[in-house]
């Protein structure tokens, strides 16, 4: 099984949608990514290590996929629809990684 994990870095003054993200975004991505979604879970960043710091990420989803090919397959033809709604959300740009779940 894979993970993949969207975030979205922090940044002063920048725009993220929290309900937005967590009721229109992500269930669109389940919706077109189909049974290729396993699950999914969604992260809010509340602070960082050090007292009164902010978070390293404000906002952050991770998807759970039997594999990377099954997960490009079901994203891919959906792409531009996925991607085309971020601005709805953010004015973020997000990081991503691909991760093996090893224990899960």
């Amino acid at each position: 099984m894979i993970k993949v994990s969207v975030m979205y870095p922090y940044v002063a003054d920048a725009r993220f949608d929290h309900a937005y993200y967590r009721d229109k975004h992500m269930p669109l991505l389940k919706a077109r990514m189909g049974d290729a979604c396993l699950s999914y879970t969604i992260d809010k960043g509340l602070a960082g290590g050090a007292p009164g710091s902010p978070p390293t990420y404000v906002g952050m989803c991770h998807v759970f996929s039997e594999s990377v090919e099954a997960f490009q397959k079901a994203f891919g033809p959906h792409m531009k629809e996925i991607m085309g709604d971020v601005k709805n959300y953010t004015d973020i740009a997000p990081v991503m990684q691909i991760s093996e779940v090893v224990v899960g």
